[in-house]
């Protein structure tokens, strides 16, 4: 009976996720956090100046973009990723 009790009691201690699926939740957050942080800026400090070049660059319409859907598409796999076990409750 107290192994049993044991037993139940160190399932509950888990995490929902494994430590592995936390690390690339972790990295794909970083990665949407860049996508961002590369489509900032771009702005003129002069309103009657239209900085086309600036504003409408590779980084900013192609790369940052892509980065961010990138990361979230992997923030999904990371959540969803089981690593087949025998002793894996998920499986």
């Amino acid at each position: 009976m107290k192994k049993q009790n044991k037993h139940k009691q160190e399932i509950e201690e888990k995490f929902a996720l494994p430590h592995r699926n936390v690390v690339l939740l972790m990295a794909t957050v970083l990665v949407i956090v860049l996508g961002f942080a590369l489509m900032a800026g771009g702005g003129s400090k002069d309103p009657e100046l239209f900085a086309g070049e600036t504003l409408f660059n590779f980084r900013r319409m192609v790369l940052a973009p892509i980065l961010v859907c990138g990361g979230f598409v992997f923030a999904i796999v990371a959540i969803l990723r089981i690593k087949k076990q025998k002793d894996n409750e998920r499986t």
